[in-house]
């Protein structure tokens, strides 16, 4: 029977691991030292290469390198602010230019105010000079930025001020901060608390520093070949430290249940393997397989960061079900050295404990519990409904930032729409006058501020169009003036055979929204049904699949809703360093599937124990009590180093991690607290032996995969089905 292989397999490779502990360890020390080692000679860079293939900004963007290189590199802005006009500091402005021309690496030109029109302000008091690179925007080198950053600041004096600014400082203005060593020193607490003993937190704190620095390692070398985004490392390191202690501790936990319960080293290593083991491998493979749903996005920026995910995930299963039970073959009884006074902790069901008795409260009056946790849940979700997605830009960074600066300076001078130029390339190879008309038709498109005349490459079959908004990037009406050139204007000045593209960073911006916005639909079927089906098969259970479905969606709209009062909002954001702004548009996506994923690893853990003790009483009131109880300290000190891991990074710069890390936090918090503790018991109370209950049809048609690692779990007490 596939049960049967299945537990056999996984209980011989538990007893290899015993009996082979110190070759497990020692071939985990080669891994790490021989990833760290190639990741050191044939590493890669994590940079940030954002690409849309199929979008029209996509096809500009191509045309432009083929034919026009000159204009598809990257450009920072220089902001020159002189009170008493900028003409009377002209030499004083293009002595700063020489001076980038000749001292900052990689520059190909330079557009001065004084050669361009409507580079200098109505008002004459701002001017903006063009700096264009080799490289595009986000491959400019650190060093070049800097240089150019510095030479900004020792110019600036009083009354004369000069702000760089544009895509190539914001990507590399930004300072690094080591976010996860807060992580891991609040871990160290609740571990300690949870354990009450110095070895048994030092096993999957170790573990996970393990499976981070394999983790790391692999992408690191993967980044040669893979253009992984440049913050990927730090959600590596959030998702990979969260899921790493978190599948240890579990691992863990079960060990020490079954050594207090007086079974030896040998049969507790098997027993946590097979079951928590086989538990943790489980959720591990639905949170991959949530991240890799993100490749039906169709966006090569978000995949990359999906496989980054998948992988620390992957890493850290692996890591749980070898290493861990390994280090615990080791330790032994030992396993509780160190104890701490006061703080060592049993586990296990324990009738007298405070969870086994809130527990039968809880059953005693399910639908009080059942309808206060649903409301509230229900309440935190309801931001959801006024959410705004864009990208954020410089105007939403730091107010002393540099790019954040020059973003004001530049909305004050030239107006709102100068910081989000649309770039019209147009390809007049096949052309006869489609140009000018182009140029005139859009002069007199309202919601257009500027025009300027085009730009013609040396062959002359190409041309760039400056197109300068009325209305900010971020603003709705931005948005709607791409669409109506895209759809109306242009269209009409290419009866000639003239073809025109719109690109520019707010173009494909609103190209990706409208990409994101077309493909979410999928992401959400394929996620929440491959999660439906597995859960169903190992829990024999459609009811119990759909519940953990609805619950999981429950405990992300409840985290939408915080993200959206405090990063669109404002409420509490000066607390963590950010203004009010648009959430960013590929967040929603981004968090459903780490979300739906992590989620599901309390599901599984808790439910596999309540499935676990109702297969040996039959009785589901008993089952929800044991199970909660043996599990709900366990899933509590998970929980809390997640939400400390995750919001360690909310103290860190960049404000998308912080919206990351308040997300991901508030979701987990949500969901090992309202959802486990309270609504679950009270829903499965409600149902009765309808928890259990899958069409005999189904039950036929789909594998059977025994989480509980007993060989049971097919076999239910009579009347399940």
């Amino acid at each position: 029977m596939a049960t049967q292989e299945g537990a056999g397999l996984l209980e011989r490779w538990a007893g290899f691991v015993y009996r082979r502990k110190w070759l497990v360890l020692a071939a985990w020390v080669a891994v790490l030292v021989g990833i760290g080692a190639s990741a050191r000679a044939f590493g890669g860079e994590f940079q940030t290469e954002f690409t849309l293939p199929g979008s029209e900004s996509q096809r500009a963007n191509d045309l432009l390198r083929e034919r026009f290189p000159a204009q598809a590199g990257g450009e920072a802005d220089l902001v020159f602010e002189v009170p008493t006009g900028v003409e009377g500091a002209r030499a004083e402005i293009e002595g700063v230019l020489a001076r980038v021309a000749e001292e900052v690496p990689d520059v190909a030109a330079i557009e001065s105010p004084f050669e361009r029109p409507g580079y200098i302000s109505p008002d004459g008091t701002i001017a903006r000079a063009v700096v264009r690179f080799t490289f595009d925007a986000d491959k400019v080198p650190h060093e070049t930025a800097v240089a150019l950053i510095r030479l900004a600041e020792g110019a600036s004096r009083v009354d004369f001020t000069v702000e760089p600014g544009g895509r190539v400082i914001q990507f590399n203005e930004q300072t690094e901060f080591g976010s996860e060593i807060y992580g891991l020193i609040a871990a160290v607490f609740i571990l300690l608390i949870a354990f009450g003993s110095v070895v048994a937190m030092g096993v999957p704190i170790g573990a996970a520093l393990f499976g981070l620095g394999t983790g790391l390692g692999i992408l690191m070398v993967a980044a040669r070949w893979i253009g992984f985004p440049d913050f990927a490392s730090q959600f590596a390191a959030m998702i990979g430290i969260g899921v790493g202690i978190d599948y240890s501790l579990l691992v863990v936990t079960r060990f020490r249940e079954a050594i207090h319960g007086g079974k030896s080293v040998r049969d507790g290593v098997i027993e946590a393997v097979t079951t928590s083991g086989r538990a943790v491998a489980f959720a591990g493979i639905i949170v991959a397989i949530a991240f890799l749903g993100l490749f039906v996005m169709g966006l090569p920026f978000i995949a990359t960061l999906a496989t980054a995910g998948a992988v620390v995930v992957l890493v850290a299963v692996a890591i749980a079900i070898s290493l861990t039970p390994a280090l615990l073959a080791v330790f032994g009884t030992r396993v509780d050295w160190l104890r701490v006074p006061l703080l060592h902790q049993s586990e296990g069901v324990d009738p007298s404990s405070t969870w086994y008795r809130l527990s039968r409260t809880i059953q005693r009056h399910p639908w009080p519990f059942a309808v206060g946790a649903t409301a509230l849940l229900v309440v935190l979700s309801l931001p959801i409904l006024s959410m705004e997605l864009g990208f954020t830009d410089a105007g939403n960074r730091a107010p002393d930032s540099h790019s954040r600066k020059a973003y004001d300076l530049i909305a004050k001078g030239f107006g709102p729409g100068t910081n989000g130029p649309l770039l019209v390339v147009a390809d007049v190879r096949d052309g006869n006058g489609g140009l000018a008309r182009a140029v005139e038709l859009m002069r007199e498109t309202p919601g257009v501020a500027a025009v300027t005349e085009p730009v013609v490459n040396p062959a002359g079959d190409t041309a760039v169009i400056t197109v300068i908004p009325t209305t900010k990037p971020q603003d709705h009406a931005t948005t709607e003036l791409v669409h109506r050139l895209r759809d109306d204007v242009l269209k009409r000045a290419e009866t000639n055979g003239d073809r025109f593209y719109i690109t520019g960073v707010t173009a494909g911006q609103i190209d990706a929204s409208d990409r994101i916005s077309e493909r979410m639909p999928y992401l959400f079927i394929g996620v929440i049904g491959l999660s439906f089906v597995l859960l169903t098969a190992m829990f024999r259970s459609v009811v119990v699949a759909l519940k953990a479905a609805i619950m999981n969606l429950l405990s992300i709209g409840a985290a939408y809703g915080v993200v959206v009062a405090v990063f669109q909002w404002g409420w509490g954001g000066s607390l963590i360093g950010v203004g009010t702004g648009p959430v960013e548009v590929f967040l929603p996506m981004m968090m459903f599937a780490i979300l739906f994923g992590l989620s599901m690893d309390y599901e599984v853990f808790l439910i596999s124990r309540i499935r676990e003790e109702y297969l040996k009483t039959g009785d589901t009131g008993t089952a929800v009590a044991n199970g909660l109880t043996a599990t709900a300290r366990v899933i509590t000190a998970a929980a809390a180093i997640m939400v400390t891991v995750f919001l360690a990074f909310v103290l860190g710069p960049e404000r998308v991690i912080k919206e990351f890390g308040i997300g991901l936090a508030t979701a987990i918090f949500v969901d090992a607290t309202v959802v486990r503790v309270f609504l679950v018991p009270s829903a499965m109370a409600l149902l009765g032996r309808w928890n259990w209950w899958i069409p005999r049809w189904l039950d036929r048609l789909l594998p059977t995969l025994d989480v509980e690692g007993a060989g049971h779990a097919a076999a239910g007490p009579a009347g399940a089905k």
